[in-house]
């Protein structure tokens, strides 16, 4: 989470401070600053996510074996702001994007199915 909003300090810096930056705002909306914002913005919502998930995972008594399940898809779920940044920096394929997209969506209905299994249980 810290990389990531250090990540938004320099998306500021090139806001209102770098060589150009008339340029950089003018592309507010689309292109590289757009795609900058994204993974800033998806790097910390995720993180925020996973450490959300983590301490359910240790306060309730989920199934062991969907935790480490859960626990895992959800890091996973990091792939797409890193794969965002590797668009926009390294020019590399999209699929990182879906692949954590679909990581950090799958890990959040495993871990309500795993909240309503344990419920039942305890009824």
């Amino acid at each position: 989470m810290a990389a990531f909003m250090m990540y938004g300090f320099v998306l500021i810096i090139l806001r209102d401070f770098a060589p150009g930056k008339e340029a950089w705002i003018a592309s507010y909306t689309t292109g590289a600053h757009f795609e900058a914002r994204l993974a800033h913005v998806h790097g910390n919502l995720f993180s925020l996510i996973n450490i959300v998930l983590g301490y359910l995972l240790i306060k309730l008594p989920v199934n062991a074996k969907m935790a480490k399940w859960v626990s895992g898809l959800a890091i996973a779920g990091l792939l797409m702001p890193l794969g965002i940044l590797g668009e926009l920096y390294l020019k590399l394929p999209f699929y990182t994007v879906l692949v954590g997209g679909l990581s950090i969506f799958v890990a959040t209905v495993m871990f309500g199915v795993a909240v309503v299994q344990m419920r039942a249980e305890i009824k």
